[in-house]
This record gives C-alpha cells, structure tokens and sequence, in this order.
C-alpha cells in the first residue's frame, strides 16, 4: 500500500464518510481553506493511480468511491508507524502513550479486559 501525502489522506477521510462522491461533493466537504477545483480533481486522480479510488463515469464526470477500506488503511498506518517509531513493539507505544498521559489508567485496563476476554 502506497503512502499518502496529507491532501490525500485529507480526502480519503472524506470519501471513506461519503461512500461515493463527485469533486464537488469532496470540496464541499473540506474544512478550512479549499483548494482549487483543478488541484482537488488531481489529488483525487493521484489516488485512482494509486489504487485507493476506482470511479463510475457518468458522461464527462465521475464519481468516486473508495477500493481500500478505512480498516485496511488505519492496520497499515498503524503497522508502519509501529515499525518506524517503536521498533515493532507495543509496549513501546503503549508506554510512550502513558508518559504522555494520552491514555489512562482506566482505559488501559479496559484494553486488559479486552485482550483477557479474546483468549
């Protein structure tokens, strides 16, 4: 699975809640400062290059939906951010999320619970 820049990735949370959009549908979806249609309409066919969109043409239009799903994208986001920053463990995220105090004593016993209910 290829990286996305954050413009893409930008887009793809929005197809992703979408389903199915036109380039105006995803720029009216866009918060904050819009980019130009022509630049959004590239983003978006950077992203049917890449294998994440497929479309249905409808004259000289199309609309977009997503060919890789948000689960797929979040388990390789996660796995490389994993690999990239804490050597592959999840102790070591977990633990730096607890320095960090991003995550609470609470919450970490929920993920216990979890993980004993699987075995």
């Amino acid at each position: 699975m290829q990286k996305l820049t954050n413009k893409e990735e930008e887009v793809m949370i929005i197809l992703w809640r979408l389903k199915k959009a036109f380039v105006k549908d995803i720029m009216a979806d866009i918060k904050g400062k819009k980019p130009h249609y022509n630049t959004l309409s590239t983003i978006v066919r950077n992203l049917e290059e890449k294998n994440y969109v497929g479309y249905e043409a409808f004259g000289k239009t199309h609309r977009y939906y997503p060919l890789v799903s948000l689960e797929d994208y979040r388990k390789n986001f996660v796995n490389s951010k994993l690999a990239e920053y804490f050597d592959n463990s999840y102790k070591s995220m977990v633990s730096f999320f607890a320095k960090e105090e991003k995550i609470s004593v609470k919450e970490l016993k929920e993920i216990i619970d979890l993980i004993e209910k699987k075995k």
